[in-house]
């Protein structure tokens, strides 16, 4: 086991259909907000936080996303593509990926977040997950967005996860996971995350903490345009 956090992964595969038209000709994560990609600050942040090797999923005109990144070399990183035919989802784009991701604790994030959390911050739990004999994961929560009232976890006290219980808070698509857990999938499978998280919590072996920061899963052309706008006056 690795216990240095020097790899992430950037789910990049989606077909975006909700950002349509936008999304027809150009792939969701190459959309610009404030003259930026919303990947590229993704990868500016990561590459801030000591994070070497990034891993992007590709399957909606991946050729695009390839051709407007390169090899990394910009940002100081060396990003590596992982080609899906058809969207394998999260947990299949993982195990698809593992060639390229290697052994260990890695960051995953979805390519169409855009938020100000620092990833350094990640260092400290990727240690504590390292040295589980059970693999685990550690999830950062953000306060529950007005579409998701309800959240989705609870946080206790003690940094531990729960299915059940106050308070409740929302996934930020922001996560730490060992990868160990998607040994099993075989590549080319489709399967989401989502009950790994609930297999994980209810075993006990999940992590998380709260972000209140500047955080926004840019879904619509209406929002991708505000926080353009915001951007560009900041």
């Amino acid at each position: 086991m690795t216990h240095a956090l020097k790899t992430a992964m950037i789910f990049a595969a989606g077909r975006g259909e909700r950002m349509r038209p936008l999304t027809d000709t150009r792939p969701k994560p190459l959309l610009e907000a404030g003259g930026k990609p919303l990947i590229v600050w993704q990868i500016e942040r990561l590459a801030v936080a000591g994070i070497e090797t990034i891993v992007v999923n590709h399957a909606w005109l991946g050729e695009q996303i390839e051709a407007a990144l390169g090899d990394g070399s910009r940002w100081g990183v060396a990003l590596r593509y992982s080609p899906e035919t058809d969207a394998l989802e999260t947990a299949g784009g993982i195990a698809q990926a593992l060639h390229l991701i290697g052994d260990g604790v890695f960051i995953a994030v979805s390519g169409d977040v855009f938020c100000d959390f620092d990833y350094a911050k990640l260092h400290e739990p990727a240690e504590a997950l390292s040295a589980l004999e059970t693999p685990g994961m550690h999830l950062v929560m953000v306060p529950n967005p007005p579409f998701h009232p309800k959240g989705d976890f609870a946080l206790r006290d003690d940094g531990t996860l729960a299915l059940d219980g106050e308070p409740r808070y929302t996934f930020g698509n922001i996560g730490l996971y060992d990868t160990r857990m998607f040994r099993d999938l075989v590549p080319g499978t489709r399967r989401a995350l989502t009950p790994y998280y609930r297999e994980t919590i209810a075993a006990g072996c999940a992590s998380g903490e709260l972000y209140a920061g500047r955080w926004e899963n840019v879904g619509t052309p209406a929002q991708l345009q505000a926080l353009d706008q915001e951007l560009r006056t900041r």
